[in-house]
């Protein structure tokens, strides 16, 4: 049986997503809690999800992927018993998961679901505060404090610019044998009342530090030292440039993943992993 699990992570005292030897990762987290509740053998379960992301970002909306044996005889009792009760098996997992770790919820997965290619996109968020007065030592380890103020107009003209569909290999950390196009679905920044600047970032996929690289790009231009026109100028030159700097972890959250229709899943499923595996492609990450 697969489970959809969506999860919420703060990513400050992870090493990432993907479990390491000897590192403490959200993956790693994640398989021996679900190993523990469910009683199954050590290594017999594969946790994937929508987003691999990086040390130090955050999660409000992941989403994962597991399968678990329903017979009790090629899993264990306690996995059978608990694929009749979700709502309990939740409340058992987040008894197992350290605190900065939460499962939100745990639903059958329809078929075809596949949590990375099944998505059809996923939407980041960047938060900065550019004013002395309102950064908030509370909110420190979740929004970047930047030391001088940001011009939210010149930034957002600049993000509008990189939508689209482009090889955007001046703001991704290259991997060879990946590819780096990618379709830019929306970006633009606003600024709220109590003066916190926030990027909104909806790609189908990311490539490595790729939205701490756009972020980096908005920042330069924000504070004048470059006009809206360079983003673009940036993206077309397909490659890195020094005044693009790749903004701290901290500041990113992957807030939501989108999937189709239960009926267009398998479909999904299948566009996509060609896709990926035809460009050689990494993951779908930041």
């Amino acid at each position: 049986m697969r489970l959809r699990i969506d999860l919420a992570y703060d990513g400050g005292d992870f090493r990432g997503w993907a479990a390491q030897p000897g590192l403490r990762t959200v993956q790693g987290e994640l398989t021996t809690a679900l190993t523990t509740v469910l009683r199954v053998p050590e290594g017999s379960l594969q946790v994937t999800c929508a987003g691999r992301t990086d040390a130090g970002v955050h999660a409000r909306g992941q989403v994962v992927h597991v399968d678990v044996p329903e017979d009790p005889e090629e899993g264990s009792p306690a996995a059978a018993r608990y694929l009749t009760q979700l709502d309990v098996l939740v409340r058992r997992v987040n008894g197992f998961l350290p605190r900065d770790v939460r499962v939100r919820r745990i639903t059958p997965a329809p078929e075809g679901f596949d949590a990375r290619f099944a998505a059809l996109w996923r939407r980041y968020a960047y938060r900065i505060v550019d004013d002395p007065a309102r950064v908030d030592p509370l909110t420190r380890n979740h929004v970047l404090a930047w030391p001088r103020e940001l011009d939210v107009a010149a930034m957002d003209e600049a993000a509008a610019s990189l939508v689209g569909l482009h090889d955007f290999a001046a703001f991704c950390k290259q991997r060879e044998g990946a590819t780096t196009i990618r379709t830019l679905l929306a970006f633009g920044w606003t600024r709220s009342d109590d003066g916190l600047l926030t990027g909104h970032v909806q790609a189908d996929a990311f490539c490595h530090s790729m939205v701490r690289a756009l972020v980096g790009c908005m920042v330069a231009i924000g504070e004048g030292r470059k006009d809206p026109a360079w983003a673009r100028e940036i993206l077309t030159g397909r490659r890195r440039d020094p005044g693009v700097v790749v903004v701290a972890a901290h500041g990113l959250t992957l807030e939501e993943v989108a999937y189709p229709a239960d009926a267009d899943l398998a479909a999904r499923v299948e566009l996509t992993s060609a896709r990926r595996t035809g460009v050689g492609e990494s993951g779908d990450h930041e």
